[in-house]
């Protein structure tokens, strides 16, 4: 099982901790500009260091087995990263993607569905 971490720059107290799974999300970051890169860290990091996050930057996806989404937003583009607890205040990372309609791509979903599966069952 391959876990790499997110590093805090800032020196902050933690809430929790981000690792990423596997290269999935790695792929989607890789593809992103430098703005869009500083502001997915920023989001992550906010989400590390703050003991309540608005649902402006994390929210439960309704009708999942505790899968949710981390929102960044860049100037007019709108990019989800799906993620999930583990061991309570470990998020682990998932497929990532840039919206591009209302609604999120069911497609997007199940792929962050099966990752978890994945995760879950390496465990």
């Amino acid at each position: 099982m391959k876990l790499l971490y997110i590093c805090s720059v800032s020196g902050n107290q933690k809430f929790r901790s981000i690792q990423f799974y596997k290269s999935y999300f790695q792929k989607f970051f890789d593809k992103q500009n430098k703005k869009t890169k500083a502001k997915i860290v920023w989001t992550l990091e906010l989400i590390e260091e703050h003991k309540r996050i608005p649902e402006t930057y994390l929210k439960h996806l309704e009708n999942t087995d505790g899968l949710y989404e981390v929102r960044v937003k860049q100037g007019s583009n709108i990019f989800r990263i799906f993620c999930f607890f583990d061991q309570g205040q470990l998020i682990i990372l998932a497929n990532g993607f840039q919206k591009k309609s209302k609604k999120t791509p069911q497609k997007e979903i199940k792929r962050a569905i099966k990752i978890k599966e994945e995760y879950e069952n390496e465990k």
